[in-house]
């Protein structure tokens, strides 16, 4: 699998952090681990299961702790933990560094950060920030579109109809995300968003018609630059020898980067209205969520009927 990484130099820049001393090798550094650290065992001296490869944030509890040290007791805590050359090391809340500190980085070739944030804050959004520049993805041929409020990708071969059933939910008021390829990545145990390659962002193609600028030709409502994958639709040609789902009680899947997303297949043929149908499969997919499933309740209300009808 790939390894995506970001500059440390685009970090900064993003957060607006004030740079007290900046490494020969700044610009060159990249971040590849999506997770932050404040050292406050490694100032103590503990490197057991220390990854060298996360940012060091020095916050209010370090910062009190180092306080109470000596120059010297300082000095070699710092020299231990800025040894193993980790990316950067951040102060927050706007402490001023300690000599030691600035001294060892200076040795060591290490970035010293500042900002104003406090300690929580700036790791919580971090870490978020570093998830999404790192996450795993891939990059599939669909159309992604928002309809009620839920990412449906529509899957399918070439010339199902996939672009076409998206520009008619455009124009009944949900949003494009991408069309032709979608760039999915994996933000979280259990979440998956789709987004459009910037080349080709906001455009569809329509076969008879050509490229269209979506945010142009319907405004800027009709557009979206991401979007959660909600779930997923297969569109393929009717077949008059396959049994189609009629009750939907079955749940089907499909796992893409290890998250399992809620799958239909629906026969496209002529005379059918595509666009009315995903609509409603969108709201019938979020009353699911929500915990209603009429398929498992007309299924009891069936059985209780016959139920009732053999006990008389």
């Amino acid at each position: 699998m790939t390894m995506y990484t970001v500059s440390l130099k685009h970090l900064a820049e993003e957060f607006k952090l004030e740079t007290l001393y900046q490494s020969s090798d700044f610009d060159k550094i990249q971040i590849t681990v999506e997770d932050v650290n404040r050292p406050a065992l490694q100032l103590s001296g503990f490197f057991e299961h220390f990854e060298p490869a996360r940012i060091q944030v020095l916050g209010m509890v370090e910062n009190t702790y180092l306080s109470g040290m000596s120059a010297g007791h300082r000095g070699l805590a710092f020299d231990r933990l800025l040894s193993y050359r980790p990316p950067a090391l951040i102060i927050a809340r706007g402490f001023e560094p300690y000599p030691e500190c600035m001294e060892k980085a200076k040795q060591y070739n290490v970035s010293i950060l500042r900002t104003e944030d406090t300690t929580s804050d700036l790791v919580s959004t971090m870490i978020a920030t570093l998830k999404h520049y790192l996450a795993p993805r891939l990059t599939r041929h669909g159309v992604l579109v928002e309809v009620h409020g839920e990412g449906m990708l529509l899957l399918g071969d070439s010339g199902v109809g996939k672009s076409e059933a998206a520009i008619e939910l455009v124009k009944r008021g949900h949003r494009l995300i991408a069309d032709d390829a979608v760039e999915i990545k994996k933000e979280g145990a259990y979440l998956l968003t789709g987004s459009a390659p910037e080349l080709i962002r906001h455009y569809i193609e329509l076969r008879g018609i050509g490229v269209i600028n979506v945010a142009k030709l319907f405004g800027i409502g009709a557009i979206k630059d991401s979007a959660n994958i909600d779930m997923i639709v297969n569109l393929e040609y009717w077949r008059d020898d396959v049994l189609y789902d009629r009750l939907g009680v079955e749940s089907t899947f499909t796992t893409i980067l290890g998250v399992k997303i809620p799958t239909l297949t629906i026969p496209v043929k002529p005379g059918r209205n595509l666009a009315v149908i995903l609509e409603v499969a969108a709201m019938n997919n979020r009353q699911k969520k929500m915990g209603y499933n009429a398929a498992l309740e007309f299924t009891e209300q069936i059985n209780r009927h016959f139920d009732a009808t053999l006990g008389m």
